[in-house]
This record gives C-alpha cells, structure tokens and sequence, in this order.
C-alpha cells in the first residue's frame, strides 16, 4: 500500500515532496515499531523515486549586497529595528527562518562575557557577532514591554500593530518575513530574487570565502551534514564570474 501511494504521489508531485511524504510514513512506522503498535516497519524497504542535487539554487546575495541591504533599512522605527534585528540575525549565525522566528526572550541571554541566542530548538547557541546592526543584539526595544522586566516567554521579533505601531504578543510569521525582505530588498534597489533562506546561504558563502572551512560552518548552522553546508556555500559562483570575465572579446 505504501508502495502504490508513493508511485501514484510521483506522477503528480516533484521528487522532493514525495522523498518527504515518505520519509514521514517510515518515521511514524518507526515510532508504532517503538511503541509495541507493530512488530516491524512495512514501509522500511520501499524506495522513493531519485533525486540528487548537486548544486543549490538558493539565491544570495554578495558580501556588498548584504551591507546594502542592512544599511538601507532606517533603525530609528520599531518595524526597522525588528527588520534589521532579524536579517541579521540570519545572516550572521546561518539559522534557518523558522528558528530564528521561535526565539523567544529568554532564549536572548548572556552565557559569561559572550552574548548568545540559541538558533534551533536543540539549544545550539551561536555567539554574536560584534558586526552584526545594533552591534551584534536584538535591540532591547523590540521585547515585550519595552524591553525593561516584562515577559521572558514573549517572542523575540514580534508583529508590530499598524493601528498604533506598537509591539504585540505575536510572533512574526514566515510569510510576514518573506514580505518583509522583498520589500526591503526593493527598496534597497536589490533586484535579486530572495527568500527566507537567502540570509544563510548569504553568511555561509562570506564566511567561507573569508577562509572560514565548511566544517566549522555546518557546526554553526546545525546541519547533519557537510553536503548540506555546501549547498548554501555559493563561493564557485563567484570563481565562474572571475573565469568568464577573462574572455576579453
């Protein structure tokens, strides 16, 4: 039955949506098999069509694009400051949207004379970067309550009410965020095609090209693998546009 779904889901859904489809059924399988539901995993030996990606298609943006893009936001709003706060924070620690959008204000603390903020649910920290807007923080003014005692459990980047353009108690969503940074790169004069993950692909790409090593880099961003990593790393992209330049016609 598995078998029949899955060949049936690949005449009308892409390679990757059906390899997650099943990944899914094998995992809840897995979790019956566990749990003494079933004695061993039907879909264990079913096969998903093949599909093998060698290159990434996220797009990013260079190292001068990003500094563009950061300066052409105005820090003296709340929205501009919440803006900045979270594209840097993407850029800077290579964290994926939705962990960055789960901060809450606890996860923001202090950890001896570094400053960190967990980037995924599995208590992975990244230090600040000192470069990052603002200095490397998410400005105080973006928590709940000014930023003064208020509630630790609120999110970290919130909606910003346009009633009366104070903060509220919810969290930014991932479709808000990716409004977000088309407009923002519009106004920036950016003609790139972005996305959410445009800002860690961004990071990685500078911090490898700046002699960091993809290793280093796949522990920052908490990928499970260095193939992962260097998906996002854009920098032989960069080396074919040095090569084709050399063709002087």
């Amino acid at each position: 039955m598995v078998a029949a779904y899955i060949e049936r889901l690949s005449g009308v859904r892409e390679a990757p949506t059906v390899k997650q489809h099943l990944a899914a059924i094998k995992m809840m399988l897995n979790w019956m098999v566990t749990g003494q539901v079933i004695r061993s995993n039907p879909a264990a030996s079913v096969r998903g069509p093949k599909h093998v990606v060698r290159r990434g298609k996220t797009p990013y943006l260079s190292a001068e694009d990003a500094k563009t893009l950061l300066k052409s936001i105005d820090a003296t709003s709340l929205v501009g400051l919440r803006d900045r706060a979270l594209i840097g924070v993407m850029t800077y620690s290579f964290a994926r949207i939705s962990a960055v959008l789960g901060m809450t204000v606890d996860d923001y603390n202090a950890n001896g004379k570094k400053w960190r903020s967990p980037t995924a649910r599995e208590e992975r920290e990244v230090p600040r970067n000192p470069g990052t807007p603002q200095g490397g923080r998410v400005p105080r003014r973006l928590h709940p309550g000014g930023g003064n005692r208020g509630r630790q459990e609120g999110a970290a980047l919130s909606v910003v009410e346009r009633k009366d353009g104070k903060l509220s108690e919810r969290p930014l969503g991932r479709k808000n965020a990716w409004e977000m940074v088309k407009r923002r790169a519009m106004g920036a004069g950016l003609t790139h095609m972005l996305c959410n993950h445009s800002f860690g692909a961004t990071g990685i790409t500078a911090y490898i090209a700046g002699g960091g090593t993809v290793e280093k880099a796949q522990k920052m961003a908490g990928h499970s693998s260095t193939k992962t990593t260097e998906l996002y790393n854009r920098t032989e992209d960069e080396i074919t546009l040095d090569e084709v330049e050399r063709i002087a016609i």
